[in-house]
């Protein structure tokens, strides 16, 4: 059983890390495989839209994106941890989200695995950024833990935040419970609905043009 935490921060020993590397902790003691990802030092570039992935089920981009399909791929849990800037996650973590458009084709192949988010702020954009992880994670058909938010403002901070700090592992426990638990969507829909009605009905998803 392996679970993944990446860390969306930039900075060296952010209150981000410190989270995902809790809830690492706490999936350990369960029992898991677990495995930090940073993207410090990573170069991953923006999605271009070039939509080649829906047929090749690939992302044209060679960058450090690459190896990180595959630990995705191979990943039981993940852990998605971002710090919130201006009321919203980072900017590299909507473009590592973006990215991952590549592993909806030919089928969702995210789908099944346990998913964690973890947010920290100052104070605001919490709310907004467990809502867009969370209808990611969803959208790919993924079963959720609980959303862990945490407080802080200079590097290091968020360990005076103990409530943080006790619900980021008691989070990765909880991912490695679900993961055994073994939940599977049906083969029917290993497409997002949208996709599924497409192609079952003839219907477009947009009714105008």
């Amino acid at each position: 059983m392996k679970v993944l935490g990446i860390s969306c921060s930039l900075r060296k020993g952010s209150n981000t890390q410190i989270l995902v590397e809790e809830a690492l902790a706490g999936a350990r003691e369960a029992g898991a495989e677990a495995e930090l990802l940073s993207l410090i030092g990573k170069e991953i570039k923006p999605c271009d839209g070039c939509y080649s992935c829906e047929k090749t089920g690939k992302c044209h981009i060679k960058d450090d994106m690459q190896p990180i399909y595959e630990k995705l791929l191979q990943a039981n849990g993940i852990i998605i941890g971002t710090p919130v800037y201006f009321w919203f996650m980072a900017g590299q973590t909507k473009v590592l989200l973006d990215r991952t458009v590549a592993l909806r084709y030919p089928n969702l192949r995210l789908a099944n695995k346990v998913a964690g988010p973890i947010a920290v702020a100052a104070r605001t954009g919490l709310m907004n950024t467990a809502s867009a992880l969370q209808t990611y994670f969803a959208s790919n058909h993924m079963v959720l833990t609980d959303f862990v938010m945490g407080l802080a403002d200079d590097r290091g901070a968020v360990r005076k935040d103990e409530f943080a700090i006790k619900e980021a592992w008691e989070m990765g426990r909880q991912m490695v419970s679900l993961i055994r638990q073994g939940f599977k969507f049906a083969e029917e829909y290993d497409q997002p609905l949208y996709n599924h009605v497409k192609k079952k009905y003839g219907v477009r998803s947009a009714p105008f043009g």
